[in-house]
C-alpha cells in the first residue's frame, strides 16, 4: 500500500514532468535561430565556451539551450517532418515555401513564386550599407530556391534599413544579419524578425563554412531557413546543416574592421552586437553569365 511519502513523492514528480512539459512547448513555440558549433575550435560547453547565435523570440528570455560536447546538437536531424517544407524539385522546377508557425516577429511583404529557374549559375547580390558594398556571387544551380527566396525579399525591399544584429568572437568568426525588427544596441533581444516563411535546406553535401562563405541561418529544426543569414570571416566548424548560398567577392575587408571594434557587450556565448553599425540600405540581385 502506498504511504503518504510515497503520494507526496508521485504528486511531486507528476508536478516536474507537467512543468518540463510547458517548458517544452514554450521552447518549441519560441522563435530561434541557432548557429551552433560541434567541432573542433567551436566547442559547445555549458558554462565553458560557447559560440552560438541565437535567434531569440517567443518571450523567451533565455539564449538557445547549449548541447553537451558528447551530444550532437539538435541541428543536425538528417530530415525534416512530413509537415515542413520540400526540398527542390527538378521535375517541376519548383521549391516549397511555408508559413512559419514557430512565432516571432514577421515583416509579411508575402510568398516568393514557386517556380524557379537554375540559370544562370550564378548570380550576384549587392548589399549597399553604411560601411560600404559587400557582394556575393550566389549558387543559384546549387541552392535555386534560397537564391529565389533573396531575389524576390530584395526587390520587396525587406532588407532596407535593417542592421546587422550579432557578431561572433575570433572562435565564431561571422556577423549574422537579416533581421528586419533588429535595433542592433546590446540591449535587445534580436533575431526574432524574420518574413513569415521557412524553406527547406539545400546545398549542404560538402557544406563547409570558411572564409567568404555566405550562409543561411536557421533554428535547430530542418526545414526551418527563413531570412537571416550570417557573414563568414574566418573560418567556423559547423555540421554541414547550414545552406551555403554564396561567396562573398567583395567586402571582406570591411567585416574584418567591423569584427577588430567588437561588440558593445558579449551575450554570454560569444557573440553580441557590433559596436560599429552595420546598417542594409539596398539590396540588389542580378544575374551573372
Amino acid at each position: 500500500m502506498a504511504t503518504g511519502k510515497d503520494r507526496q513523492k508521485q504528486l511531486a514528480r507528476e508536478h516536474y514532468e507537467r512543468q518540463m512539459q510547458r517548458r517544452l512547448e514554450r521552447e518549441q513555440k519560441a522563435k530561434r535561430t541557432a548557429i551552433i558549433g560541434s567541432t573542433v575550435g567551436v566547442v559547445i560547453v555549458v558554462g565553458g565556451i560557447v559560440a552560438a547565435v541565437a535567434f531569440l523570440g517567443g518571450g523567451d528570455t533565455g539564449t538557445d539551450a547549449a548541447a553537451s560536447p558528447s551530444t550532437p546538437p539538435a541541428d543536425t536531424a538528417s530530415a525534416a517532418p512530413s509537415t515542413g517544407p520540400k526540398p527542390y524539385d527538378a521535375a517541376t522546377g519548383t521549391c516549397d515555401y511555408v508559413a512559419d508557425t514557430s512565432g516571432g516577429q514577421v515583416k509579411d511583404v508575402g510568398m516568393p513564386p514557386t517556380k524557379v529557374k537554375t540559370t544562370p549559375a550564378t548570380k550576384t547580390m549587392t548589399f549597399k550599407t553604411n560601411v560600404g558594398d559587400i557582394v556575393v556571387e550566389l549558387d543559384n544551380a546549387k541552392a535555386p530556391c534560397t537564391t529565389n527566396s533573396l531575389e524576390f525579399l530584395a526587390k520587396k525591399k525587406y532588407y532596407d534599413g535593417s542592421k546587422c544584429h550579432r557578431l561572433g568572437s575570433a572562435k565564431f568568426p561571422m556577423l549574422q544579419c537579416g533581421d528586419p525588427t533588429a535595433k542592433a544596441d546590446g540591449k535587445s533581444q534580436d533575431g526574432a524578425g524574420g518574413p513569415g516563411y521557412v524553406m527547406a535546406e539545400e546545398n549542404l553535401q560538402g557544406a563547409q563554412y570558411k572564409r567568404g562563405v555566405m550562409a543561411m541561418a536557421k533554428t535547430q529544426a530542418p526545414g526551418s531557413t527563413g531570412s537571416q543569414f550570417f557573414l563568414v570571416f574566418g573560418d567556423i566548424g559547423l555540421t554541414p546543416d547550414y545552406t551555403p548560398v554564396g561567396t562573398i567577392t567583395k567586402g571582406l575587408d570591411i567585416l574584418d574592421k567591423v569584427n577588430k571594434a567588437g561588440v558593445i557587450a558579449d551575450m554570454g556565448d560569444g557573440t553580441g552586437a557590433p559596436k560599429q553599425t552595420v546598417e542594409i540600405k539596398d539590396v540588389t540581385i542580378a544575374g551573372k553569365s
